[in-house]
């Protein structure tokens, strides 16, 4: 079996504490030690709490959110009870003090390869996949698609990490689909871009129960500095390294930026609707991406969103007018779709097993890479 090699940064102030434990960590074996300068995603993070009790727990509770490190271990400078209650309520094994002995360290590390071997079966793997969605017309439904997708690629494999991103033009609706009230916005993080790490974003972005991680847009007009396009490059090239699929709801956008981020993507999905005026704004919008080389025609796909069999345009004549295939079909359930909005929750915990909900099930299974795709006996576009 091939011998692990988990990846440790040790954050401690004290360069003496520091240089101690980097040295008994790299003598343990199978563990590398990263820089500090390092973007790699690290396994283990050695904490430290300081005099400043709160910012020392804020940081460390930003690590823990992180889905890129599996554990914390926390030195303090005593190991009170209070201390030993707030590290278990927030998940950390393993506490000790400045005056550790080695041989505490050394079966600590030893009980964390157990648990990192034992969570590894399964496991995806982090392809970093991000998936734009854009409206061929306004109201085509694309912030609903893009909210119930994000849900649904986390509970289609249960250790997929999943970012959800608002970059509608302006006051995304993101935060009402899932009711929660963030704290911070992209906003903030564009008029500070020069402190963009792993930390520094993971306190941005607000997790939903779902588990999804938020990063939202404005809620008013303040003079935020927009996300330029290479303000978005280094932004995504950072969250690759991070989180597994970044869902990108950008709404009707069809800015610069948006065209950089279409052309950093995975896959395009573009929404549309059975009418004659959203399929040839969609019509025109594919043909732009394609034909100015922002994106290959394999990489974008069309998503039918509210479809019934009994309207007017059926999808053959879609299928015509857009002048290729349609990739996935979303039924229409208007009263299902709306009760969900109207809760602030996802289709999912409104009515996983509605026919809506389960065709998102099935799109996040078919848009996952080959090898990560669960084995079902069978399945239908739109269920039994």
């Amino acid at each position: 079996m091939e011998e692990q090699n988990l990846k440790v940064r040790v954050e401690l102030a004290e360069s003496s504490l520091k240089e101690e434990m980097t040295r008994l960590v790299k003598a343990s074996g199978g563990f590398t030690v990263l820089e500090a300068q390092a973007r790699e995603k690290p396994d283990l993070i050695v904490a430290q709490i300081n005099s400043d009790l709160e910012a020392s727990k804020h940081r460390i509770q930003a690590c823990l959110s992180s889905p890129s490190v599996s554990e914390v271990f926390l030195i303090a400078p005593d190991t009170n009870s209070q201390i030993l209650l707030w590290a278990m309520r927030n998940g950390i094994q393993e506490v000790f003090t400045p005056a550790f002995k080695a041989g505490e360290l050394q079966q600590a590390l030893e009980r964390f390869k157990g648990r990192a071997k034992k969570n590894a079966v399964g496991k995806i793997n982090a392809y970093g996949q991000i998936i734009s969605i854009a409206g061929g017309k306004g109201g085509v439904g694309a912030t609903t698609v893009a909210v119930n997708l994000a849900v649904a690629l986390g509970r289609a494999h249960k250790n997929a990490s999943v970012a959800l991103l608002d970059m509608n033009t302006l006051f995304g609706e993101i935060p009402l689909f899932l009711e929660i009230k963030p704290q911070f916005h992209w906003g903030d993080l564009t008029k500070d871009i020069n402190r963009l790490d792993e930390t520094f974003l993971m306190n941005i972005l607000s997790q939903h129960s779902s588990g999804v991680h938020v990063l939202s847009s404005p809620g008013h007009l303040n003079g935020h500095r927009r996300p330029t396009p290479e303000i978005m490059h280094q932004l995504l090239e950072l969250m690759k390294r991070i989180f597994d699929y970044v869902v990108i709801d950008f709404g009707q956008t069809a800015n610069d930026t948006a065209l950089k981020t279409f052309a950093l993507s995975t896959h395009l999905l573009l929404v549309a609707t059975a009418s004659l005026p959203c399929l040839a704004n969609a019509n025109k919008l594919l043909h732009s991406l394609v034909d100015l080389g922002f994106v290959e025609n394999e990489r974008t796909k069309i998503i039918l969103n509210r479809y019934t069999k009994s309207g007017d345009i059926s999808v053959k004549d879609a299928r015509v007018g857009l002048g290729r295939e349609i990739f996935w079909m979303i039924p229409n359930d208007y009263t299902t779709t709306m009760a969900a909005i109207n809760q602030g929750k996802p289709l999912a915990m409104v009515a996983p097993k509605s026919k809506v909900a389960r065709n998102f099930n099935e799109l996040a299974v078919t848009l996952m890479p080959v090898e990560e795709k669960p084995v079902k006996k069978s399945w239908r576009l739109f269920g039994s």
